[in-house]
């Protein structure tokens, strides 16, 4: 049973899991950047360290600074939230080898399908259409416009742009690389045909360590 468990995260996100750890009995320990010091979510968890810093590079998407605090405030368990490290199979790995509950997927699921790149490997080998794409920014010729230019880590829409034309690409790879690098860590870009009205249906399926599965049914994203 967790006792203890420190939200990796930040804003409504941290909100909504220290929310419904109380809720559950639970313990929070929240984290914060130095802008954070006065959010909602800081004055609600159990307790709140500071990280030491402004910016998500120098806060939230340091491992070794989220461990620490896991240390001192005597956490069991690291809720990742989504965004910063929740896609990082070496964090999840990290906070395993410390002696901590992952509270998400397994580091090899997440580096199955956390990493875009490999996802759509896995995809393609099992016989699931994608759309072209290409890591070589030469190559969008072959990929076809407008294409989108998508950090392969993460998600929420952060480290992407939209590329119409050839005179456009090399500002959104640079622009989309920086992104990437300060929301994940990971500066690594890559291009897809971009769809212009797409339909985003899916499937959430749950797991956990004991076997037991879940689905929550087709949501329209």
């Amino acid at each position: 049973m967790i006792t203890k468990l420190l939200v990796a995260n930040r804003g409504e996100i941290a909100r909504r899991i220290i929310r419904t750890a109380h809720d559950m009995g639970i313990r929070t320990v929240a984290v914060y950047a130095d802008g954070d010091a006065d959010a909602p979510f800081v004055a609600e968890a159990g307790e709140a360290f500071a990280l030491g810093g402004r910016s998500s590079a120098e806060t939230y998407l340091v491992a070794d600074k989220l461990l620490a605090v896991s240390r001192r405030s005597g956490a069991d368990a690291v809720h990742p939230g989504y965004g910063f490290l929740a896609e990082n199979a070496g964090f999840a790995r990290a906070v395993a080898s410390a002696g901590l509950v992952w509270v998400g997927p397994s580091p090899e699921a997440i580096e199955a399908m956390g990493d875009k790149l490999a996802a759509k490997r896995l995809a393609e080998e099992v016989g699931v259409p994608t759309l072209p794409s290409s890591t070589d920014p030469s190559a969008a010729g072959a990929v076809g416009f407008p294409l989108l230019v998508k950090a392969a880590a993460g998600g929420g829409g952060k480290g992407m742009r939209v590329v119409a034309s050839a005179p456009e690409l090399p500002a959104a790879v640079a622009a989309a690389q920086r992104e990437a690098a300060a929301s994940f860590a990971d500066g690594t870009v890559f291009l897809e045909r971009y769809l212009a009205r797409p339909r985003h249906v899916e499937v959430q399926v749950l797991g956990d360590a004991h076997g037991n599965l879940v689905h929550l049914g087709e949501r329209e994203c």
